[in-house]
């Protein structure tokens, strides 16, 4: 993937992946971008994660349309201020960059803490959002659901992994292969391209995303009353694609089949879909979840164009 700095227009002009750096609400923000017809997708990715968790997306929707996924704030090469975080801020910073692009109403997908903020986006600039993907995310389980204590459980972990360093990244990609996150027949290219982008350095290396940042959007992915809010505000075509699994096999999911309803009670019209055989990370780097999210973003952009 080559880097250089991309303006409003030069989408058009590129010819294959590329990554670049572009204004948001006062900071600078990373992105990579993969080239196709028509109008961009935006990607919004995880809690710690970068652009580079839609590089299996990307690849299979081969040129049908064009992927453009930012690096939130605090997180991959994107600036790390001190201040301010939350979805809101992530939002406005979405909405600056799209702005910047030149770029209209889009559908926008987002995977887990990413869907919150493609909600964010949708409720305070509808005009930049023609549909929304959500994956995995967008919503706050129920308190009592079994899986409310291991998204919380699995999250105090993985803040404590970025303060870690690693000799290599290579190391970095063997601690993750002993993982039962990515199970091994579904570890893949596009698995340890995402791991090596998300540590920075060269001999250590560490993870990149910003502790403070991860800490303060947590504080808000958990904020019910907020959350709801903005989804009561969502009119626009919208799907929930969901894991079977939690973060690792044996977990139950984030988004059990009980929880569908009650996120129907705020976006009547939310269709649904569970992959099977999927956990957290490789609904989105999967081979064939990410074959059929492609297909999905292809036809939801296909309808928004129209």
């Amino acid at each position: 993937m080559t880097s250089k700095t991309m303006q409003p227009n030069d989408f058009i002009k590129v010819s294959r992946p590329a990554r670049g750096r572009v204004c948001g609400d006062g900071v600078q923000l990373a992105f990579g971008f993969w080239p196709g017809r028509g109008a961009p997708v935006i990607g919004l990715h995880g809690l710690t994660a970068s652009h580079m968790n839609f590089v299996g997306i990307a690849e299979r929707l081969a040129g049908r349309c064009p992927l453009f996924a930012l690096d939130l704030r605090g997180r991959g090469d994107s600036d790390k201020p001190g201040g301010p975080y939350g979805l809101a801020q992530h939002a406005r910073d979405v909405a600056a960059a799209m702005r910047a692009m030149s770029l209209g109403p889009s559908t926008v997908v987002g995977h887990s803490m990413g869907a919150f903020v493609a909600t964010a986006l949708a409720a305070q600039e509808p005009s930049l959002v023609s549909a929304l993907i959500l994956i995995d995310g967008g919503y706050v389980p129920d308190s009592t659901n079994s899986a409310a204590d291991g998204l919380n459980a699995a999250l105090a972990v993985r803040i404590s992994q970025l303060s870690q360093t690693y000799p290599s990244r290579l190391a970095y990609r063997e601690f993750w292969r002993t993982q039962p996150h990515f199970p091994s027949e579904q570890w893949n290219p596009w698995v340890e391209d995402f791991l090596d982008y998300e540590v920075g350095g060269d001999s250590p290396v560490q993870p990149k995303a910003s502790e403070g940042a991860v800490r303060a959007d947590m504080a808000e992915v958990l904020q019910r009353d907020a959350i709801v809010e903005r989804l009561r505000s969502i009119r626009v075509p919208t799907w929930l694609l969901r894991a079977e699994s939690g973060f690792i096999p044996s977990q139950p999911p984030l988004f059990s089949d009980a929880t569908v309803p009650e996120f129907r009670k705020y976006i009547p019209h939310l269709q649904d879909d569970k992959f099977a055989g999927t956990t957290h990370y490789t609904i989105v780097l999967g081979e064939r979840s990410a074959a059929r999210i492609a297909d999905l973003v292809a036809e939801m952009n296909r309808l928004r164009s129209q």
